[in-house]
């Protein structure tokens, strides 16, 4: 859970009512895919060809990316679940459609997995504070203009959020639920 204790690093009001925003847009996207069929992860429902299960993977390299690598500077090595996930190229293209070959029950724990981490990360990290790696963002002129960690948290929630509603529409499309992940 995103949310500091009172006395930690982001114990301010307005820290604790962001980290908890990143908080809720997580569990509303674990809400739209939690009962999905399985059969349904893989089959993509919109022209460009993403996948729930590619959204759900691109989710958890987002907390990657941003929350871990960028904010600390630290790149760790890859597993080979996260080599699964990448397409034949091996590398991220925001070009191709998301798409991932992982169960989904490896997929809902990566994600938790990385918000976990990410979490670990923000425990000890001042929103304040200057990322360390932007450097590994691919685009320059982009990360010139994110000055703190608290820039990267509103850019991820941005993220979480977006992507929360594409999956909500594809949810529908898929089985006709509605109405199960936001407020």
């Amino acid at each position: 859970m995103a949310q500091q204790a009172p006395g930690g690093v982001n114990a301010d009001p307005d820290s604790r009512i962001l980290l908890s925003f990143l908080q809720d847009q997580r569990d509303a996207v674990l809400k739209v895919v939690e009962g999905l069929p399985e059969d349904a992860w893989q089959k993509p429902v919109v022209p460009s060809g993403w996948t729930v299960a590619g959204m759900l993977w691109h989710l958890g390299g987002v907390e990657q990316h941003w929350l871990q690598r960028v904010v600390t500077g630290i790149a760790e090595e890859q597993s080979a679940d996260a080599e699964a996930g990448e397409d034949e190229e091996g590398g991220y293209d925001p070009e191709a459609a998301f798409t991932c070959a992982l169960p989904s029950a490896d997929l809902m724990a990566n994600y938790r997995d990385e918000c976990r981490r990410s979490d670990a990360v923000l425990a000890v990290t001042p929103l304040s504070a200057a990322p360390r790696g932007l450097g590994f963002h691919h685009d320059p002129e982009y990360t010139s203009q994110i000055t703190n960690v608290r820039w990267i948290v509103l850019h991820v929630i941005e993220e979480t959020a977006a992507h929360s509603g594409h999956l909500e529409i594809a949810r529908e499309l898929l089985d006709g639920k509605i109405r199960l992940g936001g407020r």
